[in-house]
């Protein structure tokens, strides 16, 4: 089945399908519950909370980039990103990432992160982090973590990714 998306910004009526996205599309609560953290945390970037809805308004996908750093520099995480199930593989979550990603270069950012599986995100500009000197600070495998630079010319930080406070790492 062939959709249209319509990628956009979160509204305050979104919240709720919101969160019934990220629990159907996860085993636990965790991260609905951690977006709902960030929302209410100094991290949360106004217009990178991204909902993709059909053409009957149903939200089907989502994704959330918000402010992290690389040791003192501010860069965005990318996460949690979910589809509800009955929609994946119909291309709402990939509608929803590039909307955030054209939202945060349109807002002057350069460089997003984002610990995900190393067979999707790499569609979007991914590579390995490790490639820019930049890591987490716990373990996790190299190709995993990776970084997204929207402008080489501009230099590009390296060190220890430090996430906001409702990650707990």
């Amino acid at each position: 089945m062939s959709h249209t998306w319509h990628a956009r910004p979160e509204t305050a009526q979104d919240i709720p399908a919101i969160r019934e996205v990220n629990l159907a599309a996860f085993p636990t609560p965790l991260e609905a519950d951690l977006v709902e953290a960030l929302r209410v945390d100094p991290a949360w970037l106004s217009g990178l909370s991204i909902v993709a809805a059909d053409a009957d308004g149903t939200i089907a996908g989502y994704a959330l980039l918000t402010r992290c750093h690389v040791d003192d520099v501010p860069a965005l995480a990318l996460g949690p990103c979910a589809v509800s199930p009955r929609y994946q593989k119909q291309g709402a979550g990939s509608a929803a990432i590039r909307a955030g990603l054209e939202a945060a270069r349109a807002m002057g950012e350069n460089l997003v992160l984002v610990l995900g599986h190393p067979e999707y995100y790499p569609r979007f500009g991914f590579t390995p982090a490790s490639g820019y000197g930049i890591r987490p600070s716990f373990e996790v495998p190299d190709e995993a973590m990776m970084a997204l630079v929207f402008d080489d010319a501009l230099p590009v930080p390296s060190g220890t990714i430090v996430y906001p406070a409702p990650f707990g790492v």
